[in-house]
């Protein structure tokens, strides 16, 4: 997979309001250039979480940007053409997912849904930071990844063997 271009990178879950928003908010801050992430659901909620928001606020990472949209976002001849696709929930990684312009990897990164987390507001919030250290210890080991690999079944790999980083 050789190009000069950043590579497109969608980050996928269910709602679109947390997991994958937080994802998206992760890559595009380490980018140093060598990708562009979006995310998108199967079922968007239409909104942000808030504590998602928050959460990326604390460790200083821009939101302005973020909003929870559709994967269909990503079907048309106007989408960006992906080269990674990214499910970090195990429901949007058993759905069937649209064709998607590229053809790209798919990969799976399973993590709890800290928005499913009940309690007080703290333990609302630790779930949220979990969710927010588990993206970022995988996308910084990421940053270290040699992205333009010959190889698509290489860069697989390499990327899958992230999802052990809990």
């Amino acid at each position: 997979m050789k190009s000069t271009r950043p590579l497109q990178i969608l980050v996928l879950c269910t709602g679109n309001s947390a997991r994958s928003l937080i994802g998206e908010a992760l890559l595009n801050h380490h980018a140093t250039g060598k990708w562009q992430a979006y995310s998108a659901g199967s079922q968007p909620k239409g909104v942000p979480h808030p504590m998602a928001i928050r959460t990326l606020q604390t460790h200083g990472i821009e939101t302005k940007t973020l909003r929870s949209k559709s994967w269909d976002e990503f079907t048309t001849t106007q989408s960006p053409h992906l080269d990674v696709v990214i499910t970090v929930c195990d429901n949007a990684a058993s759905e069937v997912c649209p064709i998607w312009h590229g053809s790209p990897i798919t990969v799976h990164w399973g993590i709890t849904d800290p928005a499913a987390v009940t309690g007080t507001e703290s333990q609302q919030l630790l779930a949220f930071e979990a969710t927010y250290a588990t993206l970022n210890r995988r996308i910084q080991r990421m940053t270290t990844l040699s992205l333009a690999l010959d190889n698509d079944s290489q860069l697989h790999a390499q990327l899958s063997a992230l999802a052990s980083l809990g």
